[in-house]
């Protein structure tokens, strides 16, 4: 069976949608000790803004990023409403000011995966989980408090 030209532009468009679609998504991920299994989106931007460092049920919140990339860009754009420089510039200024300290930064999705689930209370986002590992997915769901 052969492809004629159309329908071999048909394929690529429907491919490049569904992946287009899926790095729109975020994942967040906790470490297994924390008890909440959901958290609303105001939550969510609340803890990587320094805003609150608990979770709803008073534990601990340890918040780490990516340093950079679409999964990065993803979770600031749909959780924090910052682009990555606005994040950079809130962050120092936090630290300027003596009011928070930097978020912990990891090079890539498996390193934060890691760290996130060999520190209690940490938190984060990566574009997908594989089977196996050993962090928590959280739902989010929206709206506020």
């Amino acid at each position: 069976m052969t492809l004629t030209g159309r329908t071999r532009r048909y394929a690529l468009a429907l491919i490049f949608a569904c992946t287009a679609a899926r790095a729109q998504d975020v994942i967040l991920v906790v470490n297994k000790s924390v008890s909440i299994s959901a958290i609303n989106s105001a939550e969510v931007r609340d803890l990587f803004t320094g805003v609150r460092s608990r979770f709803s049920d008073g534990s601990r919140a340890v918040p780490v990023i990516l340093k950079g990339g679409p999964a990065h860009e993803v979770f600031l754009r749909n959780y924090v409403g910052d682009n990555p420089d606005e994040f950079r510039v809130r962050w120092r200024k936090a630290v300027f000011t003596g009011q928070g300290s930097m978020l912990k930064e990891l090079n890539s999705e498996s390193a934060l995966q890691d760290y996130i689930a060999a520190t209690p209370g940490a938190i984060g986002y990566v574009s997908r989980v594989t089977a196996g590992d050993s962090v928590k997915v959280l739902t989010v769901r929206k709206g506020s408090r």
